[in-house]
């Protein structure tokens, strides 16, 4: 069980289920939304993540999908893939125990700014994860 919130404690979340990926986003729209250098995330299946405490407030960030965040404090939870998304990407930040969830792969490195990197060997992918990778 992986559970956690926001920054205010009035939204909070549980996943029942272990990421079936975790990773680094270098993209421009998750560097924004955060207004970090990078976001560290795992994905959870859908059915397996849900809110135990408060209502996700929702903006739509892109045609690829929505973000999800408390509305009270501003500390973005999660964003879902736009249709019947299979996967729930949370923010490790977000994560109570984030140590518990190790990043595997770099997406959207391309997009990444040239001037932050971090020492690790995993897979930095130009774009997105190629599937079945």
């Amino acid at each position: 069980m992986y559970e956690g919130g926001c920054l205010c404690g009035a939204l909070r979340f549980s996943a029942s289920a272990a990421p079936v990926a975790t990773g680094y986003c270098h993209c421009t729209l998750c560097r924004r939304s955060t207004g970090a250098p990078v976001l560290a995330w795992a994905s959870f299946p859908a059915a397996a993540f849900r809110y135990t405490k408060g209502r996700a407030a929702i903006y739509a960030s892109s045609s690829r999908g929505h973000r999800e965040f408390c509305s009270a404090c501003g500390t973005q939870i999660a964003f879902r893939g736009s249709g019947h998304a299979e996967t729930v990407d949370v923010n490790l930040g977000s994560v109570d125990d984030p140590s518990a969830l190790r990043p595997r792969i770099h997406i959207y490195f391309e997009d990444r700014i040239p001037w932050f990197d971090t020492d690790d060997a995993l897979p930095r992918h130009p774009r997105a994860e190629p599937k079945g990778a």
